[in-house]
C-alpha cells in the first residue's frame, strides 16, 4: 500500500540496507541478447540503421567542420541509455530511474559543464559573443548579457526537469487510474483497461521522444562551443 502518491517513485527497495532500485539503470544491458553483437541479424540491422540515422542528424546539428570530432557518438549513447531506462520504467515493479532529478541532473549537469569549460578555454571570444545577440541596441546590451547568462545557467536544470517531469506525469496518471479499478463496475473496468492500454502506448512514444529531445538539446548546446 502506498503511503503517499509519490511513494512509487521513492528508492525504498533494499537488501541489507543496500538500495536495489537503482540497479534497474543497468538492466537494459541484460535485455539485449549477446548474439546482436556477434551475429548479424534483423535486430542488429534495425538498430544499426537507427544509429546511423541519429549519427547523420547529430552530425548535421553539431556541424561538419566542428572541432568536437566524434562527439555525435556521445549523444547517441546518451539517447540509447535514456531510452532504455524510460522503457524499463513501463514494466511493473521496475523503478524508473529517469523520473528522479538525481539521475537526470547527473546526466545534464556534467555534460553542460564540460561544454562551458571547453568553450571558454578554447574559444572564449565566441562564447562571450553569444551573450549579446546580433543587432542588440547598445542601451539594452547590459540587460541582454544578464538575460543570456541566466538562460545559459538554467539549461542543465531545464534538461533534467523536462525529462523527469514527463516521466513522472505519465506514470502518475497510470497509477491514479489503476487505483480506481476496484471501485468500478465491470463495464467501466473494461473502459479503464482500454484507457490504460492507450496511455501505455502514449508513454512508449513519450519514452522515445523525451530521450530524443534530451539528446538533441544537448547537441544544440554543444554546437555553440564551436
Amino acid at each position: 500500500m502506498m503511503t503517499n502518491l509519490f511513494s512509487v517513485f521513492d528508492p525504498s527497495t533494499s537488501i541489507s540496507n543496500l538500495p536495489m532500485n537503482w540497479v534497474s539503470t543497468m538492466l537494459g544491458l541484460l535485455l539485449i541478447p549477446m548474439s546482436i553483437w556477434l551475429i548479424p541479424s534483423r535486430h542488429f540491422f534495425l538498430w544499426n540503421s537507427i544509429l546511423l540515422s541519429l549519427h547523420k542528424e547529430f552530425k548535421m546539428l553539431i556541424g561538419y567542420k566542428s572541432i568536437l570530432k566524434g562527439s555525435s557518438f556521445i549523444f547517441i549513447s546518451l539517447f540509447s541509455m535514456i531510452m532504455f531506462n524510460n522503457f524499463l520504467g513501463l514494466f511493473p515493479y521496475v523503478f524508473t530511474s529517469t523520473s528522479h532529478l538525481s539521475m537526470t541532473l547527473s546526466l545534464a549537469l556534467p555534460l553542460w559543464m564540460s561544454f562551458m569549460i571547453f568553450g571558454y578555454i578554447n574559444n572564449s571570444k565566441h562564447m562571450l559573443a553569444h551573450l549579446v545577440p546580433q543587432g542588440t541596441p547598445p542601451l539594452l546590451m547590459p540587460f541582454m548579457v544578464c538575460i543570456e547568462t541566466v538562460s545559459n545557467l538554467i539549461r542543465p536544470g531545464t534538461l533534467a526537469i523536462r525529462l523527469a517531469a514527463n516521466m513522472i506525469a505519465g506514470h502518475l496518471l497510470l497509477t491514479l487510474l489503476g487505483d480506481t479499478g476496484p471501485l468500478l463496475t465491470l463495464s467501466l473496468v473494461n473502459l479503464l483497461i482500454f484507457t490504460q492500454i492507450a496511455l501505455l502506448t502514449l508513454e512508449s512514444a513519450v519514452a522515445i521522444i523525451q530521450s530524443y529531445v534530451f539528446a538533441v538539446l544537448s547537441t544544440l548546446y554543444s554546437s555553440e562551443v564551436n
